[in-house]
C-alpha cells in the first residue's frame, strides 16, 4: 500500500465519521437537544475529508515497473508531453489523471498447444514456402513498452498494442520471411538465417509502434500430414540406400581383405621357393668345396687303405695267388695325359 492509497482510505475513513455525526447532529436537531459541540465536529470533518480527498486526488504512486501519461485539463493537446516515472508525484486534484503502464517485458506466444498461448486454441502461424509447401510455426516474442514513446504508444493504441501491434507484426514477419526459403532449407541449412531474419523484421515493426523487442523465439515448425509422410518415406528410402551402400563398402573390405591374404600367401610361397634355391645353392657350393679339400687330400696309399677296408670289414685272412700283389686291380688314380 503506498502514501497515496493510505491518504485515499483515511479520507473515506472521515468522509463516514462526517456522515455519521451530521446524521446524529440532524437527529439531536429533531429532539430539540443541544447541537453545539456536533456542529464544530461536523466543520472539522467536513474540512479534513475534503483537505484529505484532495491531497488523496492530486497523490499519484508508480510502482518500479510502471510508468504513468498524465491526462491534463490544464493542456491544449490534453496530457502532458513527459511520463511520470517510478515513485511519489503530485498532479492537479480533479483536473489531472494518470494512466499507467508496465514497462515490464512482456511474452506473447502464438503455439498449436492449447492454452499454451494468448489465443485459446490452435494459434499457430500458418505460412507459404516459396515452393508451395503449407508449414505451421509456434514462435513466441519477449517484448516491452519504450518509456521514452509512451506519450505516442498512448495516444496511438492506448491498452490495444497487444492485439493490434504485436500480433499482427509477429504474424506478418513470419509469413513474409517463410515465403523466402524452400521446405527443404527451413529445416536443414536456412533455420538460423530464417529465424534471424523474423527477428529483425519484428524488431523493425515493434520500434515503429513505440515498442521494443527483447527477443524472438521459434518454437517450432509443423509441416502438413501428406508433406510429414512424404518426408518420412523419403528417410527411410535414404536409410535402406545407406544400408546397401553399407553392404557393398562392407563386400569390397572383405574382397580386398582376401586378396591381401591371398598376395600375402602367394608372396610367401615365392620367398620359400627363394629360400630353398638358395639353400641348394649354398648346399651345392659346399659339397663342391668339400670334394675339392678332400680330392686335394687323397695318396695312392689312403685310397688303398680305404678300398681293403671297404672290401671285406669282417674279413681277417686274405689268400693272394703268387705273382700277384693284391687279389683286385687298384682303382686307377693317375690322371690321363691332356
Amino acid at each position: 500500500m503506498n502514501i497515496a492509497t493510505i491518504f485515499q482510505a483515511i479520507a473515506t475513513i472521515v468522509w463516514i465519521g462526517f456522515i455519521a455525526v451530521l446524521a446524529l447532529t440532524f437527529v439531536r436537531v429533531g429532539r430539540g437537544q443541544a447541537t453545539r459541540g456536533f456542529t464544530s465536529l461536523v466543520i472539522i470533518l467536513l474540512v479534513s475529508a475534503i483537505l484529505l480527498t484532495t491531497v488523496g486526488a492530486g497523490l499519484v504512486f508508480l510502482q518500479a515497473d510502471q510508468y504513468g501519461v498524465v491526462i491534463s485539463a490544464f493542456q491544449p493537446n490534453g496530457y502532458r508531453t513527459q511520463p511520470l516515472g517510478p515513485g511519489l508525484h503530485w498532479i492537479i486534484p480533479f483536473f489531472e489523471n494518470v494512466k499507467s503502464y508496465s514497462v515490464a517485458r512482456q511474452t506473447y506466444t502464438m503455439a498449436t498447444s492449447v492454452g499454451e498461448g494468448q489465443v485459446q486454441g490452435d494459434d499457430s502461424i500458418e505460412a507459404r514456402t516459396k515452393d508451395g509447401q503449407q508449414v505451421y510455426i509456434d514462435a513466441s516474442v519477449i517484448y516491452a513498452i519504450d518509456p521514452a514513446k509512451l506519450i505516442n504508444l498512448h495516444i496511438t493504441w492506448q491498452d490495444r498494442y497487444q492485439d493490434n501491434v504485436v500480433r499482427p507484426v509477429v504474424r506478418a514477419a513470419i509469413r513474409d520471411a517463410v515465403a523466402q526459403y524452400g521446405v527443404e532449407e527451413i529445416v536443414s541449412t536456412k533455420r538460423t538465417e530464417l529465424e534471424t531474419n523474423i527477428s529483425d523484421a519484428i524488431q523493425r515493426g515493434l520500434q515503429n509502434n513505440n515498442l521494443v523487442m527483447s527477443d524472438f523465439l521459434l518454437r517450432n515448425i509443423r509441416f502438413s500430414d501428406q508433406y510429414a509422410q512424404a518426408v518420412e518415406q523419403k528417410q527411410i528410402a535414404e536409410q535402406q540406400a545407406l544400408q546397401a551402400k553399407l553392404v557393398v563398402e562392407q563386400k569390397k573390405q572383405e574382397a580386398e581383405q582376401a586378396r591381401q591374404v591371398a598376395q600375402g600367401q602367394a608372396d610367401a610361397a615365392v620367398i620359400a621357393a627363394k629360400g630353398a634355391a638358395d639353400a641348394r645353392v649354398i648346399q651345392a657350393q659346399a659339397e663342391a668345396q668339400a670334394n675339392t679339400v678332400l680330392n686335394q687330400s687323397l695318396t695312392t696309399q689312403l685310397l688303398q687303405y680305404q678300398y681293403i677296408i671297404k672290401l671285406a670289414p669282417n674279413v681277417q685272412t686274405i689268400f693272394v695267388p703268387s705273382g700277384n700283389q693284391f687279389i683286385l686291380p687298384l682303382p686307377n688314380t693317375t690322371t690321363p695325359p691332356q
